[in-house]
């Protein structure tokens, strides 16, 4: 084998690039036995090639990411670089890497154990007719040969995985997380740039928008609730399910290496020994065996609760509750009162909001947490509840009180029962509220109920009143139901989806309230109509 150990970094985010920078220690190890040096690798375009697109503001500038290398441990700095390097592509950079490792004849080359890191190895290994040790948890060197641990049968085991004698280079995909960024700074930490060619035509993608994904405090380490599911819960629906006991308890999502393995949730979601440790108030581990490379990263916990099926599961000699079921049967229940207790402790802040016990809150900031607590943005649930994002903006700002149709619709959305909403109190309250006489919803129009005590009836009317050229509401709407309209005074514009109408005193229009629309008055006073709704 060479002597010398690269390791490939990722410049599209800094913390992608700081699980390349976890094995530059590693790789530094791994080179003093074997006699080498230890290098990074980067691509990027060169300095007065393409200039990076404003929407991939994300990536990390090649001159500041080479010198943090050169600062933990890197002994080299290879930057390859072509004009075509400004999107990440594998197909681009595998015969780019291929040829400077032919030219510098390294013994071993790692790649962070990402999606795209997995691609560029496979790519790369097969270009230089070299063999890959993927998924490794630690790489060791016995008689001169590196020697990787890789999980096996379902992350039961981990087996020992080695490149025959007679091979010079190869290639392996790492675990980042059970490693540290090194302290020691590289000698020499020489940086140096080489052009790459790319033979033949090359046909780029053009890159509309690249941006993180929106991941509202993900952090495991400081998370007062962990749900950890393990293969036990059996597919990917399983582990659907540890998600919405996750989102019901507020808190966040571990796993075992099997559901890792098998792309059920990602990486940094690993908790154990080559993952993440954890210390929350509680831990539930559900469908975990409770082997020791996981157990070594939970007994920080508070708390833990196990669930398995299993009476002689491991797990169950470190939890302080055991639960002998299984997770399909025993979830669904638990998942569903825990979104009442949950349901009832927000409706119940809203209460003492009223009586100033608590800071403000409102039924808008309940929907708000609801939607936030499954990363929907107000699009989203605006599609699931047919309603404009707008409309969902001022719910949540309490801007206005939604019908009853839009609770049942939200709750279908949550596959939560709407009767865990709100106390009979409550609900009574809310049909006070509807039944005043004038409510002023915005600075434009006015309405007055003509079927006080109906509000949960499918038929209602209302005497709407609108200020002069202005719209009712600031976009269209919709809602299930039909809609009938009889103008008293003024002129009145009806927006119904791409048609409008013009609407004078004594006139009238039935239409199906699916299509989005919007009443505006034409007139130099108050326009006043008569609005019918049958929702269902």
């Amino acid at each position: 084998m060479g002597k010398n150990v690269w390791v490939i970094g990722d410049l599209r985010s800094r913390a992608l690039f700081e699980n390349g920078l976890k094995l530059v220690g590693k790789a530094r190890d791994l080179a003093a036995e074997l006699g080498g040096h230890a290098a990074v690798v980067l691509f990027d375009t060169p300095p007065s090639g393409a200039a990076v697109d404003d929407v991939c503001d994300t990536r990390l500038p090649a001159a500041v990411a080479a010198d943090d290398c050169a600062s933990h441990g890197a002994d080299r700095v290879w930057i390859i670089e072509n004009d075509s390097f400004d999107v990440p592509r594998a197909d681009l950079f595998s015969p780019a890497l291929a040829a400077v490792i032919q030219d510098k004849s390294p013994g071993l080359v790692l790649f962070p154990m990402t999606d795209f890191g997995r691609e560029l190895a496979a790519r790369s290994s097969g270009l230089c007719h070299c063999g890959l040790m993927a998924d490794c948890v630690d790489i060791r060197i016995e008689n001169g040969i590196p020697v990787g641990l890789c999980p096996a049968w379902g992350g039961r085991i981990l087996a020992e995985i080695t490149f025959s004698a007679s091979q010079t280079l190869g290639f392996g995909t790492v675990q980042p997380h059970g490693f540290e960024v090194s302290g020691i700074p590289g000698s020499p930490g020489a940086i140096e740039r080489i052009p790459a060619t790319i033979a033949g035509d090359v046909r780029l993608p053009r890159l509309v928008s690249r941006s993180e994904a929106y991941l509202p405090d993900r952090d495991l380490s400081t998370a007062d609730t962990v749900v950890v599911g393990g293969a036990g819960v059996g597919n990917m629906a399983g582990f659907s399910q540890i998600r919405e006991l996750a989102v019901a308890l507020g808190g966040q999502v571990g796993a075992t290496r099997p559901p890792v393995l098998a792309h059920w949730v990602d990486e940094d979601r690993l908790i154990g020994q080559t993952g993440k440790s954890v210390n929350p108030r509680l831990l539930i581990s559900v469908g975990t065996s409770g082997a020791v490379q996981y157990t070594a990263g939970i007994m920080a916990s508070d708390t833990i609760v196990a669930i398995n099926r299993d009476p002689n599961a491991p797990i169950f000699q470190v939890a302080d509750i055991g639960i002998v079921a299984d997770a399909g049967s025993f979830l669904p229940p638990l998942i569903s009162r825990v979104q009442q207790v949950s349901m009832r402790a927000l409706a119940d802040e809203r209460c003492q909001a009223d009586t100033g016990a608590v800071s403000e809150s409102s039924f808008g900031e309940k929907i708000r947490q609801l939607r936030t607590a499954r990363n929907w943005s107000t699009g989203e649930l605006a599609e699931k509840t047919g309603q404009t994002p707008e409309y969902i903006d001022q719910v949540e700002s309490g801007q206005l009180s939604p019908p009853v149709s839009f609770l049942v619709r939200l709750a279908g959305a949550l596959k939560i029962d709407p009767g865990m909403f709100l106390h009979k109190t409550e609900q009574a309250e809310l049909r006070d509220m509807r039944s005043k006489a004038y409510a002023q919803r915005t600075r434009n129009y006015s309405y007055q109920t003509l079927t006080e005590g109906r509000e949960n009836d499918h038929l209602r009317a209302f005497m709407v009143s609108i200020e002069p050229h202005n719209t009712h509401k600031p976009v269209a709407y919709k809602h299930e139901g039909e809609e009938f309209i009889f103008v008293y005074e003024g002129k009145l514009e009806l927006s119904l989806g791409d048609n409008l109408r013009v609407l004078t005193p004594g006139e009238s229009i039935h239409f199906n309230s699916e299509i989005p629309h919007k009443l505006k008055s034409l007139s130099n006073s108050p326009t006043r109509c008569l609005v019918v709704l049958y929702t269902v």
